[in-house]
């Protein structure tokens, strides 16, 4: 991948400038960091680095030597910076590193075409778009999630992995510290997972300026090994004084070290001041004419106050001109460009160029890609900022605005400017930040909050403009939410409902109390939402029509969520009544629809199962006859319907619902339903045995939940990943327990629906660990009691499979049967096929317990039976297994044998690896060997095997993943791993290779 050379920007740091050729000090990080670059194969390598250390101290320049070396090496080096000024500008940081991909490359590859939009077209992008972002995402389709950012955190990893074939790909992002909110998402992402192919993330950044949440990022990836952290102290003072300050007195070197205190920035700019034979004035005090930086404003800045002198001294000497172009630079960052300048500074071009040519020899400025200045180290650029009169700034800000305006830019890539230009109430600018928090919505929430903060500080608070500020406060409180502040959002929703309360907007007011009423549920408040929707809907008069269904869906999901559906069964059924009469007026059926999906949802929950399919028949037949836009609004009813028929075993319609559902959340920038879409499709897709493209689904959702910044919807992603990982995973692998004890951690006090399923799924972790006793009190414990009274009723048999296991386990054959017995007629009041199976499955381990193998053999034939003829083959294959070594023992060698391939064919098709291994242990002697693979395929696993099978059948990507019930994405991903196993560059070589192979086995 073709790349311009970055090793001369701007972002060097002072040393370059002294002359200074060998980086001093830094040999133990050095050989860490070379330790990291050649052993990026290995499996267990770090695939992040992360530089931390205060202002001055090194960072930078080690980055620089780390990119030097990599590319020295043969990796593609892509390096980027985030800026203090730039702070909510979407993804600025990845935007500046990919900067460095030479022109035109993008364009020639579909996936990169659309990372460039993604990073460089946001802005431009979403204005076309008129702020919502539906044509960016039909533009690039709905398989690439362009239209939210966790599709676009996917892209960016995709491509990323593109970028890193072939010799490997180092991406170093300075300054992270800075980074806006999307790229520390971004980041997170990267971190979790991790491109795949080799490449290496090395990030730089101050210790004490991070953002928690970042710090917390950087801080799981080291402990999980997958972040290599280096903290970079002073430099030693030997060998500081005989590379830098040899020619001086030995005394003289030493105050001067001292002072620094070690560091690098600070020494080199007090040796720099000593060999101008302007000796250093007094670190405490300020010398000269320049502009003088009080201690507190440089400790704001993160910097000594002598530093601070020292490098605002260099603008002593500047002509007035030339102090307004370098002023002029620091505001605009990014956009400081020749023309710009000429604009901001309104000076001719031609002088532009000669003061600039000037304050570059003086090494004040430097020049970047695309022509743009800028400040030679981010220390200087806020120096340089923070000293300019704030009238002059802001006007440098307010010219740049005009300019790109003129220039068709949209009013996102306008609004930092904007921004800072807004110093008191302008109507216009208010605009212009308003569009551009509609712009960013979906992509870039946290900015779209700010920039509706900066908006609602400034609007003046008068009778005139309260209707327009509770519309603001009421979009800038879903920012919030989506964004992962449930917190902020909440407050601010109970400050608008109080402000409302006192009369007039009614249909605002009752809004605000449904937003509000997601945001206490996302925060494990549900009785607290439950009581808010409850003296909404009992008021008088009664809220708004309008109003009035999705605040009593509102109230039936918080109940839901509590376990406590019952006793809102009357108030969803009103609901559905109000709706039906809505849908007769006016012909519109999406409230009906919806309440139609929630209270299948509800009673398929509690389990009655027949009231569950009449409603989620009906369901289905108004949402099926709906198009699109009339469901963009009630997308949360296809989650509703698509759950209701996960649990009533029609996985197909539940399917067909998700994939729709998905559709619609992602175009129209749905953040919150997402991850119950996702986790209900990796229910599906586990169900039905399709263990990659499931674990696949849950870890987006989980990405969601952490982002959200919800407890409870962590813990109900984590509890579903847990399940799959069980299932995904080899004998003995401990991800799925530690994840599940995550699930219930994330719970933490939390009673209901998802507190309980996590502390489930910790148990059937437990028990496959190899502790029954903690398995035991896990699934007891979220059940209320050994009877299981709490959980929900319409997964009860499943649960008590387990616990018949457990108490076996443990001796209390008493107990098991009691469990069993309660499986049997819950099972039967249930009729699903998939409870009633598990029910079998307990009595069949009670008869094997007692040694009656020919009892056990019926029972799980009769599981097979079920798991068969509803199409689900991981539970097939999983009852399989376990008849496998009755059905031997009873004689039946030959029979024992098909079952045995038959299963194993199953779980390996369906990447379950947990039944994989186990089918090796209980294999009959029956079965013959698996055919020996060609030593050029032997390092591939089976599914990679499968995937080269079909490359060289001539199949795409596309057919390869309908064949195999696996995403594209997937199958990408098997090929770069196939590519890289088998040592080979492209798919027409794959092809050979299996051809010549085939070749090879049947001569």
């Amino acid at each position: 991948m073709p790349v311009r050379d970055a090793s001369g920007e701007q972002g060097r740091g002072r040393g370059a400038l002294f002359g200074v050729g060998e980086l001093v000090g830094r040999a133990a990080e050095l050989a860490r960091l070379d330790a990291v670059l050649a052993g990026l194969d290995r499996p267990d390598a770090p695939t992040a680095v992360d530089i931390a250390g205060e202002p001055g101290i090194g960072k930078s320049r080690l980055l620089g030597e780390v990119c030097a070396r990599a590319r020295k090496a043969g990796f593609t080096v892509l390096r980027g910076r985030a800026t203090e000024y730039e702070q909510h500008i979407p993804f600025q940081a990845f935007a500046d590193a990919l900067a460095d991909v030479a022109p035109g490359t993008l364009d020639a590859d579909p996936l990169l075409a659309e990372a460039d939009a993604v990073l460089h077209g946001l802005r431009t992008a979403q204005g076309a778009s008129g702020g919502d972002g539906a044509e960016f995402a039909d533009r690039h389709g709905a398989d690439h999630d362009g239209a939210t950012r966790f599709g676009l955190h996917r892209a960016m990893a995709a491509l990323l992995s593109r970028l890193g074939e072939g010799g490997g790909l180092v991406l170093a992002v300075d300054d992270l510290h800075w980074a806006d909110p999307a790229s520390r998402e971004l980041v997170d992402h990267l971190i979790r997972h991790p491109a795949h192919s080799r490449v290496l993330l090395v990030v730089a950044r101050r210790g004490r300026q991070t953002p928690t949440s970042l710090t917390a990022t950087l801080a799981r990836g080291a402990d999980s090994g997958a972040v290599l952290h280096v903290a970079l102290e002073p430099l030693p003072e030997q060998e500081s004084v005989l590379a830098l300050a040899a020619d001086l007195p030995p005394d003289q070197a030493k105050r001067l070290y001292a002072a620094s205190e070690g560091n690098p920035l600070y020494l080199l700019s007090l040796l720099h001041a000593y060999r101008g034979e302007s000796p250093p004035h007094p670190l405490t005090a300020h010398a000269g004419g320049g502009p003088r930086m009080s201690a507190d404003a440089a400790a704001a800045l993160g910097v000594p106050s002598g530093l601070a002198s020292l490098l605002l001294d260099e603008l002593t000497t500047l002509t007035d001109p030339q102090r307004r172009v370098v002023e002029a630079v620091a505001a605009l960052g990014d956009h400081a460009t020749p023309a710009m300048l000429a604009v901001a500074t309104d000076t001719a071009a031609p002088e532009v160029e000669e003061h600039t040519a000037a304050l570059a020899r003086r090494d004040l400025l430097r020049l970047g890609p695309g022509g743009r200045w800028a400040l030679r180290h981010p220390l200087m650029r806020a120096l340089v900022y923070e000293n300019a009169p704030a009238g002059q700034r802001a006007e440098v800000h307010r010219r740049a605005a005009r300019e790109l305006a003129r220039g068709g830019a949209s009013a996102a890539e306008r609004a930092h400017h904007v921004e800072h230009a807004f110093t008191g109430w302008d109507p216009e600018a208010a605009d212009v930040l308003t569009e551009a928090a509609a712009q960013l919505a979906s992509t870039a929430p946290a900015t779209a909050a700010h920039l509706l903060d900066v908006v609602l500080t400034r609007m003046p608070d008068t009778a005139e403009h309260a209707r327009r500020r509770g519309e603001l406060v009421l979009a800038r409180a879903r920012a919030l939410g989506v964004s992962g502040s449930p917190r902020e959002s909440r407050e601010l929703l109970h400050t608008l409902i109080g402000t409302l309360e006192a009369g007039g907007h009614p249909e605002l007011r009752a809004e605000a109390i449904a937003q509000c009423a997601v945001m206490e549920r996302h925060l494990g408040h549900s009785p607290e939402a439950t009581a808010l929707l409850r003296r909404e809907l009992s008021r008088t008069p009664g809220p708004p029509p309008g109003q009035a269904v999705p605040l009593g869906l509102a109230l039936g999901m918080s109940a839901l969520l509590t376990a406590s559906y019952p006793e809102v069964r009357a108030d969803v059924a009103r609901a559905l009544d109000a709706a039906r009469a809505h849908s007769e007026s006016t012909g519109d059926a999406t409230g009906e629809a919806a309440a139609l999906a929630l209270a299948a949802l509800g009673e398929a929950y509690e389990g009655r199962t027949e009231d569950a399919a009449r409603y989620a028949d009906a369901a289905r037949d108004l949402a099926d006859a709906l198009i699109d836009p009339s469901l963009t609004d009630l997308c949360e009813s296809l989650v509703w319907l698509a759950w209701a028929e996960a649990l009533l075993e029609r996985y197909a319609d539940a399917e067909r619902h998700l994939t729709r559902g998905l559709d619609i959340a992602r175009r129209s920038g749905q953040l919150l339903v997402l991850p119950h879409l996702l986790t209900s499709r990796a229910l599906v897709h586990l169900n039905t045995c399709r263990l990659p493209s499931a674990l696949e689904s849950a870890e987006e959702a989980e990405s969601i939940a952490r982002a959200v910044g919800s407890g409870d919807l962590l813990a109900f992603t984590l509890a579903i990943k847990t399940l799959i990982l069980i299932l995904a995973r080899p004998l003995g692998d401990g991800s799925a327990l530690a994840t599940g004890e995550e699930a219930v951690a994330a719970a933490g006090g939390s009673k209901g629906w998802w507190a309980a399923l996590a502390w489930c799924m910790l148990g059937h972790a437990a028990f496959l660990s190899g502790d029954p006793h903690r398995a035991r009190e896990a699934i007891v414990s979220a059940g209320g009691g050994p009877e299981l009274p709490l959980l929900q009723p319409s997964i009860r048999p499943a649960q008590l499979d387990t616990l018949v296991n457990a108490a076996l386990s443990t001796g209390d054959l008493p107990q098991a049967e009691r469990w069993a017995a309660q499986a049997a007629r819950e099972a039967d009041l249930l009729g699903l096929s998939g409870q009633r199976a598990a029910a079998l499955r307990a009595a069949a381990t009670l008869a094997e317990h007692r040694g009656d193998t020919d009892e056990a053999v019926r029972l799980l034939d009769a599981v097979i039976d079920e798991h068969a003829r509803h199409g689900l083959p991981l539970w097939e294959a999983y009852a399989l297994l376990r008849a496998v070594p009755l059905v031997q023992r009873a004689g039946q060698g030959p029979r024992a044998a098909v079952m045995w391939q038959r299963a194993h064919r199953l779980a390996t098709d369906g990447g379950a690896r947990l039944l994989v291994d186990l089918a090796e242990l209980v294999r009959p002697q029956l079965v013959a060997e698996a055919p020996v693979v060609p030593p050029e395929l032997a390092d591939l696993t089976a599914r990679e095997l499968e995937v080269a099978t079909l490359i060289a059948e001539g199949l795409s990507n596309q057919a390869i993943a309908a064949r195999l019930w696996l995403s594209r994405r997937t199958v990408e991903t098997h090929l770069s791993a196939i590519y890289r196993k088998c040592g080979i560059p492209s798919r027409s070589a794959l092809a050979s290779l299996m051809t010549r192979t085939a070749l090879g086995k049947a001569g």
